[in-house]
């Protein structure tokens, strides 16, 4: 993945006006169909508004329209920044941070990373070849049992193609009428898929995967082939980042944090710099 400097990004991005070009040119055609005039049309800037109008009858059309710019205060460059800051880092920054490099307020701050979070999800086609699931939990340190079943806790189900893509979703518990629609949704069928000895997935092969296992209780945690090693590489990522930046997460909130992350590993090995990948999502 090439990388892009904040030379590039000053460049292409010096100022508001440059910001609202881009996205005109990344969203809409040089000829826009005019609802009142009938017709494709060419549209013109118009001064110090972030809207164009029509050539022939001056009808206007905002190219931020249902995007996460859309009726926002904030200048366009320091959402673009904000952006930019997010795809340069491995583990997170922090809405603080932001808040000192754009003078912004905090809640500002925190709401632009809480919308550009929301826009990283759902990017990746079902999951085939070598699969592992996994298992873990999100929460505070509490007194009592740990792991599987400790009270308080938020569970997610992570599933790692290996050498491709993870997805990880939240669940309300781990029950196989909750895992098994999750699995069938973002696994293709006949996928050979890694797990360790939890019950849950003793069904794997009867619901249409090959389907091998890793016994952790017996400290056995690779057979050859068979481990989770892939996703518990992510799980590592994943909490080391939020309990170092982030500190704590709400379960409210805790989808969109796991979606920064597993774009941001999704896309580690594209050719195209992960700033851009990031403000194609707009």
């Amino acid at each position: 993945m090439d990388k892009y400097t904040i030379q590039q990004f000053n460049k292409l991005f010096p100022d508001d006006d440059a910001c609202l070009e881009w996205i005109r040119n990344k969203l809409l055609p040089r000829k826009i169909y005019c609802t009142i005039c009938k017709k494709p049309t060419r549209f013109y800037r118009i001064k110090n508004r972030k809207v164009y109008g029509c050539d022939l009858c001056g009808h206007q059309i905002s190219p931020t329209a249902n995007t996460i710019f859309d009726h926002s205060p904030t200048p366009l460059r320091s959402w673009f920044y904000a952006i930019y800051l997010m795809s340069t880092t491995r583990c997170g920054i922090s809405a603080k941070q932001l808040q000192r490099e754009l003078g912004v307020t905090y809640k500002t701050a925190w709401r632009m990373f809480h919308q550009i979070r929301r826009m990283l999800g759902n990017d990746i086609a079902p999951l085939s070849g070598e699969i592992e699931i996994d298992e873990t939990y999100f929460g505070g340190h509490r007194p009592g049992k740990r792991g599987r079943g400790a009270a308080g806790k938020t569970s997610v189900l992570g599933m790692a193609e290996r050498n491709g893509s993870v997805k990880a979703v939240i669940t309300n518990d781990l029950k196989s009428s909750t895992i098994y629609p999750i699995v069938k949704e973002h696994i293709l069928p006949e996928s050979m898929v890694y797990t360790d000895e939890f019950p849950v997935y003793d069904k794997l092969s009867k619901h249409g995967y090959q389907h091998k296992r890793v016994y952790h209780a017996s400290k056995v945690y690779v057979s050859g082939n068979v481990h989770t090693n892939t996703i518990e590489g992510f799980w590592s990522l994943l909490k080391g980042g939020i309990s170092g930046v982030y500190k704590a997460v709400s379960e409210h909130h805790l989808q969109d944090y796991i979606n920064e992350y597993s774009f941001r590993y999704n896309h580690r090995n594209d050719e195209t710099p992960m700033f851009l990948t990031m403000m194609n999502r707009i």
